[in-house]
């Protein structure tokens, strides 16, 4: 199988760290535009529930003064930050394997004919990881399987 030889876009990604469900989007950069924008369009506009703190690494994208706009969009939804420690990566394990993740079992998996079929390949992943993939982390459950009894107050 022939690789994807030219690397077009950056892939974010969000991992509910209490119920390993994940959010993922591709974006053409690594800005505070971009990182706001996946907020607002891939997470908070999907998530059922409420997010109470973001907990990322140190980058520019995620960290600023009031008018950055990462930091607005998680103000004007009431959403704290929380950053790892800076220049250790043990701290932010958990977002290293879900990356890990989404390239060895989507991104490595597959030849994308054009952005949207890009796009397309990565919804059906995010759907099979958060509904058909059992995670041992939580019971060997899947995330919806886990948030559906939290919710029906079965954990």
């Amino acid at each position: 199988m022939k690789r994807n030889s030219k690397r077009e876009n950056i892939y974010l990604s969000v991992l509910m760290i209490f119920s390993r469900e994940l959010y993922a989007g591709i974006y053409p950069d690594k800005s505070q535009f971009s990182a706001a924008q996946f907020l607002q369009n891939d997470v908070l506009t999907q998530c059922p529930y409420t997010i109470e703190c973001v907990y990322s690494d140190n980058g520019r994208e995620y960290q600023g003064t009031s008018e950055h706009l990462f930091v607005k969009t998680c103000n004007n939804h009431r959403i704290n930050q929380k950053f790892t420690k800076p220049a250790c990566p043990q701290t932010n394990g958990k977002a290293e394997r879900v990356i890990r993740t989404l390239m060895e079992m989507w991104h490595n998996q597959h030849v994308f004919s054009d952005s949207i079929d890009r796009k397309q390949k990565l919804k059906r992943f995010i759907n099979f990881y958060n509904t058909v993939k059992p995670h041992k982390a939580i019971s060997g459950k899947t995330p919806y399987e886990f948030l559906e009894d939290y919710f029906n107050h079965e954990v």
